[in-house]
């Protein structure tokens, strides 16, 4: 969405709709306000809106950061609030920059100027030791890689129950150790369960059970896996599942 302001309920005009017989939910509960760079939530409802777990009472705001996740009234809805800002290095068939194209329209050192088409190169061939995943199904597919990855540092995101863990840096651990970067007390779960790394521009996944414990779209993974915009990560048959809603977010899935 790209409206300067959000409106979140059970109203017909809401951009973001529940449905009528939601009643713990007000017709006009909540608003999203983008200000410049920034977005606050402005709580309508007298049931409250939750911001990573605390109440924002009725008439009060609260501001955002992308990642955060949002629970209408008390067990309510929750939805993970992403933000992403668009820009002129990124389009999807850019053309070729023309001479007379001036220095203020180039994208910022950020946000790399994506080639014109005809100029594109190949993948990156693998390292050794590695391969690179071949598009659309790259789950299950290639040699499998037992080196450690080096560290990378970039943004993960987690949220399990009402706990919101954010990482800046790979490889990070999962398992029910105490020493394990997030820990998951569950019975189904080994001690080093899983590792979430970074690797050629793109998340992945591995086993650290030897048992071919962890799933990635119902499948087992040999040892490790690509994380696939809305693929749906499974630690174990009867343990928890995650949403990989991309850009370094796991969000749970109640089931």
């Amino acid at each position: 969405m790209s409206d300067p302001e959000i409106r979140i309920g059970r109203n017909p005009d809401c951009q973001v709709r529940f449905p009528a017989d939601s009643l713990t939910i007000s017709r006009d509960h909540a608003r999203i306000v983008r200000e410049g760079n920034r977005f606050k939530l402005v709580n309508k409802s007298a049931n409250y809106t939750y911001v990573n777990g605390k109440p924002v009472v009725e008439n009060e705001e609260a501001y955002l950061k992308s990642g955060d996740w949002l629970m209408f009234a008390e067990g309510g809805p929750k939805v993970s609030f992403l933000s992403k800002q668009a820009t002129a290095g990124r389009q999807p068939e850019p053309k070729a920059p023309s001479p007379a194209a001036s220095e203020t329209s180039r994208p910022k050192a950020h946000a790399p100027e994506v080639p014109p088409l005809e100029s594109r190169q190949p993948a990156i061939p693998p390292v050794r030791g590695a391969y690179s995943p071949p598009p659309p199904e790259p789950h299950f597919t290639g040699e499998p890689r037992f080196d450690e990855p080096a560290p990378q540092a970039v943004p993960l995101v987690i949220r399990y129950g009402p706990t919101l863990q954010r990482f800046k840096k790979l490889p990070i651990t999962i398992g029910k150790n105490a020493d394990c970067d997030f820990t998951i007390s569950h019975e189904s779960l080994s001690g080093r369960h899983a590792e979430i790394f970074f690797r050629n521009g793109q998340y992945w996944v591995k086993d650290l059970t030897g048992t071919q414990s962890v799933f990635l779209d119902g499948r087992t993974i040999d040892p490790e896996a690509p994380l696939m915009p809305d693929s749906r990560l499974e630690l174990a048959h009867q343990g928890p599942a995650f949403r990989f809603l991309g850009e370094g977010r796991l969000d749970q899935i109640a089931e």
